[in-house]
């Protein structure tokens, strides 16, 4: 191995090694001590203190006044957004995330999903545009939201599996946590078109979400039209859902898909709340 070689080797492994600190860090776990993160990274801890020292440095990780724990910085923070105001999904679907608020008087939410989670990319109501930029990069699960399953029904079984196998954490009685019901709505959500969030995240908020694909075909996106129970009724559901599915494929042609030459007319198979 030419020298060369082996310092493109040394640093991906270093690169791999920071990448390793960095996600120890979640929604729950918001800071950590250097024993924590050799404790989860497998590292050694002189190996940690000097990884969380170079991240510290760049702005990556910020340390506590006591010194003993750290943080993500803001600087993460600040790449992020700018790498969601970069995509063309943020960039196209703007008009069609504001008219879609208009027409259905309820919040619209754009949502991108990572691989496992969804990460907000817009939000808008018929009133005002709400933030552009996501004001947080903690992502919402796929198994409990309307745009997470409409999303995920579109995934690879392999895809499917692996965000079962993270959990299916109960956020209210209507929660699907079981993977067998699961997967069996996210074959209704294949059959219909779109998904219901039936008070399965939030209580007596009902949503309607529909997928967004790219030039491929694939799904990496979905938008969704949610409301208090008392408004977003099931009775409206499928006007929602047509909707809905109408701004989705509009914003997958802006991206370059092409849809098939007819779309399925929406089904009304909305359910009551029902426990889990």
């Amino acid at each position: 191995m030419t020298e060369e070689a082996e310092d493109k080797r040394q640093n991906v492994k270093s690169l791999l090694k920071m990448l390793a600190v960095l996600e120890c860090f979640s929604a729950t776990d918001r800071e950590l001590s250097v024993l924590q993160i050799a404790q989860r990274t497998g590292l050694p801890r002189t190996t940690v203190h000097r990884l969380v020292d170079s991240l510290r440095t760049v702005g990556f990780l910020d340390q506590e006044a006591s010194r003993e724990r750290y943080r993500l910085g803001l600087k993460l923070f600040e790449l992020g957004t700018a790498a969601i105001t970069n995509l063309p999904l943020y960039r196209e679907a703007g008009p069609f995330v504001d008219t879609l608020a208009k027409l259905s008087g309820e919040i619209v939410h754009l949502c991108i999903f990572d691989g496992s989670r969804m990460v907000f990319v817009e939000q808008a109501t018929d009133k005002a545009r709400a933030n552009n930029v996501v004001t947080t990069m903690e992502g919402t699960p796929c198994h409990s939201t309307g745009v997470g399953k409409a999303a995920l029904a579109f995934q690879p079984p392999a895809v499917i599996e692996r965000v079962i196998g993270l959990g299916l954490q109960p956020f209210t009685r209507n929660t699907i946590v079981d993977p067998e019901r699961l997967r069996g709505e996210l074959a209704d959500i294949r059959a219909r078109g779109y998904a219901i969030d039936n008070c399965e995240h939030e209580p007596e908020v009902r949503c309607v979400a529909a997928p967004i694909r790219n030039s491929t075909g694939r799904v990496i996106a979905a938008i969704s039209v949610s409301g208090n129970t008392r408004h977003v009724t099931p009775e409206r559901v499928p006007e929602l859902a047509e909707l809905v599915l109408s701004h989705a494929q509009l914003i997958s042609v802006q991206l370059g898909y092409q849809p098939p030459r007819e779309r399925p007319a929406v089904r009304d198979e909305v359910e009551r709340p029902r426990a889990r």
